[in-house]
């Protein structure tokens, strides 16, 4: 099995609910306005489904939704790439919803997304709701149903499509504006040969500028070294002689006082540093000349720069990344106009669809007389004896994003009439009919452990009603299958019987669950067959069909 228990709180009408399921066919029954719905709508808003701040029964703040299941190995795997905590054979999903519109979920205790819970509950369950009919009118419905019984998917082409459509927008937008691209690549082109002249180099601007003030001040700085030395050391009173001629004076009377220790050691550090120093300029004035052809150079070479920066309204440290931008513009309208490069590129794309989609083709090709089949001996044994249902492959008018073809089912509701859309069968009876055949036929193949039946035998009867019982009792041997119905001749083929009844508590309407068996389940079948009124003949009928069915 794989749903295990499902708790709710303050959910429509359900003030407070904790059900455990068992595995096998398992079906709800109820009067008319009840709430048979729901747990299916409950089971739905903890695997993902939109919230809604419409589920939260009145009169409370937020909407409480847990459910248990059994740890499936795909699921298991799904867990550990999402980086959830796998915790053995349970998965435990919860979904919270207040009365401001927020939504918050849980696997496993750990926080996460309603696309994550939409993941996991597509593992879990698989759906067929009683309006299950009106999505086979639809074209994407009637291909996605098809590709799933052929266990293919559309991710691939759609990729392929996608990037021959992007090569198709490319070329025609460069066919198209090939004047204006022309007129533009010279304009690129000229400007990046005035600044090629001027060949900035990244960081030349500081340097330049740098160079040009030590220039410029030349005789400013050679000026100040001279007369630094000077005042040092060559003066009649210089510097270090008063500092040397200090220390003599202190060091001569040191050995009688000992407070001179500490003057004296400053003084012979003063006299090193003022050295030191002396030494650094003599240096600096011994290879430093005024360069005046040097300085014309600069002058020339930032006068380009600046002129440039000007005439492009850039500063100048910005001219060489302006350069680096210009040349790659230059190569993507290079390459916008290589027409030749865009029509292979264009070409290869298509090739790569049509490849894709030719497998598709051929894996659809030989899936639909499989389905058609498949569906047409489950219409047999649903009242509609001699009924065909047909899979058309039509090519498409042009290549679409899904492949190469229009699929569309056709039906004939009994033998010697013509198959027609599924959309133009008269009987509402018949369209239900075919869903539910699709639905069985459908659900086999899927891998979700948990099939949910949702009102999908409206419009059905009599020995139609028994085969659809029969029908859910056959799939509840190796699947978890819930049933909301109206039937008896299904509910009384049901493994399990829940009933669901609404009662007023004080002021509110609350709905309740509870299962049933014996007497109290033989009363509730003898209910659906004759309303509330119950008779010994309903009884007794009821009874027999509980005994025919087990």
């Amino acid at each position: 099995m794989a749903l295990k228990r499902i708790v709710l709180r303050d959910f429509v009408i359900v003030s407070e609910l904790e059900l455990d399921l068992e595995s096998g066919f398992t079906v709800l029954t109820g009067e008319t306005g009840a709430g048979k719905s729901i747990l299916i709508d409950a089971l739905q808003l903890v695997t993902g489904a939109r919230a809604d701040t419409g589920v939260i029964r009145e009169g409370a703040t937020r909407t409480d939704v847990s459910a248990e299941f059994d740890t499936a190995d795909a699921v298991r795997t799904l867990l550990q790439e999402a980086g959830f905590d796998d915790q053995g054979d349970t998965l435990l999903l919860r979904r919270t919803v207040d009365t401001a519109g927020k939504s918050r979920a849980w696997i496993n205790g750990s926080p996460a997304t309603a696309q994550q819970l939409r993941t996991i509950g597509e593992q879990l369950l698989d759906i067929h709701g009683q309006h299950a009919w009106q999505s086979l009118t639809r074209a994407d419905a009637v291909r996605s149903l098809l590709d799933a019984y052929a266990q293919v998917s559309t991710d691939a082409i759609s990729a392929r499509w996608q990037a021959w459509r992007q090569a198709q927008a490319a070329l025609a937008e460069a066919t198209a504006a090939q004047d204006s691209l022309q007129r533009e690549r010279e304009r690129l082109a000229w400007q990046i040969g005035e600044l090629d002249k001027l060949a900035p180099q990244a960081d030349e601007w500081d340097e330049l500028h740098t160079s040009h003030t030590r220039l410029a001040n030349g005789q400013a700085l050679l000026d100040a070294a001279h007369g630094a030395v000077q005042a040092l050391e060559d003066d009649e009173v210089s510097a270090l002689g008063l500092l040397n001629s200090a220390l003599q004076r202190l060091q001569a009377q040191a050995h009688l006082e000992a407070d001179f220790a500490n003057p004296v050691e400053v003084l012979s550090s003063a006299v090193a540093q003022a050295e030191d120093a002396v030494h650094s300029l003599r240096t600096y004035l011994r290879r430093t000349e005024l360069d005046p052809e040097r300085l014309a150079e600069l002058d020339a070479r930032m006068g380009l720069w600046v002129s440039l920066a000007r005439r492009y309204k850039r500063a100048p440290e910005d001219l060489p990344a302006l350069l680096a931008s210009w040349h790659e513009e230059l190569a993507q309208l290079d390459a916008a106009a290589d027409l030749d490069g865009l029509r292979e590129a264009e070409q290869a794309a298509r090739a790569a669809y049509m490849t894709e989609a030719r497998t598709l083709s051929k894996a659809r090709a030989k899936a639909a007389p499989l389905l058609a089949q498949a569906i047409t001996q489950a219409m047999q044994g649903l009242g509609m004896q001699g009924g065909q249902f047909q899979v058309t492959l039509e090519n498409a008018a042009q290549p679409l994003q899904s492949g190469l073809e229009d699929v569309a089912f056709l039906v004939a509701g009994h033998a010697g009439s013509t198959p027609r859309p599924v959309g133009k069968v008269a009987s509402g009876g018949e369209l239900s009919r075919i869903a539910l055949a699709i639905a069985v036929t459908t659900s086999r193949l899927g891998t979700a452990q948990t099939l949910i039946f949702d009102e999908v035998d409206s419009g059905v009867g009599g020995a139609v009603a028994e085969t659809v019982g029969r029908l859910m009792q056959q799939l509840g041997a190796d699947r978890q299958v819930l049933a909301v119905t109206h039937l008896p001749q299904v509910a009384s083929c049901a493994d399990h019987h829940l009933v669901v009844a609404k009662q007023l508590s004080g002021t509110q309407t609350l709905s309740t669950v509870a299962p049933v068996t014996g007497e109290v389940r033989v009363a509730e079948i003898a209910r659906m067959l004759g309303g509330e009124r119950l008779s010994s003949t309903t009884l007794a009928h009821a009874k027999e069909m509980l005994q025919s069915a087990a």
